[in-house]
């Protein structure tokens, strides 16, 4: 297997697309072509840790409603290129993601960290859910078979937070300026949510490499 390290944030619908398409090209590979291995870019880490409404975020930071209509036309339309659905209504806040890294991390040890980050992009993007709320991300922790009362007391300390932070602000620090950020066998750097074409070609170099 070759490591894949992801850079993401569960908010992100560019991750969303990208995991999207990277799934697609996966289901045409060979088994255990990867080693995945998610890590932690918030989008916003200056974020209140009680979030903020979804409508004002998007305005202030996009320059009005008319800003943020026109930076998500591109990301409804790669949405539904790859297959994808996104419930703009029912998202109703955008959270602080310390926690839900916190939850990943914390999947990683259990093994179901990749399907723990499905199920963070399908609650938020599909279902509106408020990630920054503990009782959603137990929830959803709960649905990956991770135990719920384990998360609920986990997630009432501070445990991993620091380490967290530290390893965000590396992912900037080794140049990462957004995200999806892939890093195929710890040396070539891909960003943005690439096709399943690209990832063809990237499974078919790698296999072809493993075999020589």
């Amino acid at each position: 297997m070759i490591r894949l390290d992801i850079f993401s944030d569960p908010i992100c619908p560019w991750c969303f697309i990208g995991k999207k398409n990277l799934d697609d090209a996966l289901v045409r590979a060979p088994a255990n072509t990867f080693d995945i291995k998610w890590h932690p870019f918030q989008l916003n880490p200056d974020m209140p840790s009680e979030g903020m409404d979804r409508r004002a975020y998007l305005e202030d930071k996009f320059g009005g409603k008319e800003g943020a209509v026109k930076a998500y036309m591109p990301v409804v339309q790669h949405m539904e290129n790859s297959g994808l659905s996104i419930n703009f209504e029912a998202i109703k806040r955008t959270p602080n993601t310390l926690n839900a890294h916190r939850l990943i991390h914390w999947a990683e040890v259990e093994g179901v960290q990749t399907k723990l980050v499905q199920a963070l992009f399908v609650a938020y993007f599909e279902k509106g859910r408020d990630l920054g709320n503990s009782d959603v991300l137990v929830d959803v922790a709960n649905s990956v078979s991770l135990d719920r009362k384990t998360i609920e007391r986990m997630l009432k300390t501070n445990a991993d937070l620091k380490d967290i932070k530290k390893r965000d602000a590396s992912g900037r620090q080794m140049g990462l300026t957004g995200v999806p950020a892939f890093i195929v066998g710890g040396k070539h750097v891909v960003q943005g949510a690439q096709g399943p074409d690209f990832w063809n070609r990237v499974i078919n170099d790698i296999t072809e490499q493993l075999v020589q």
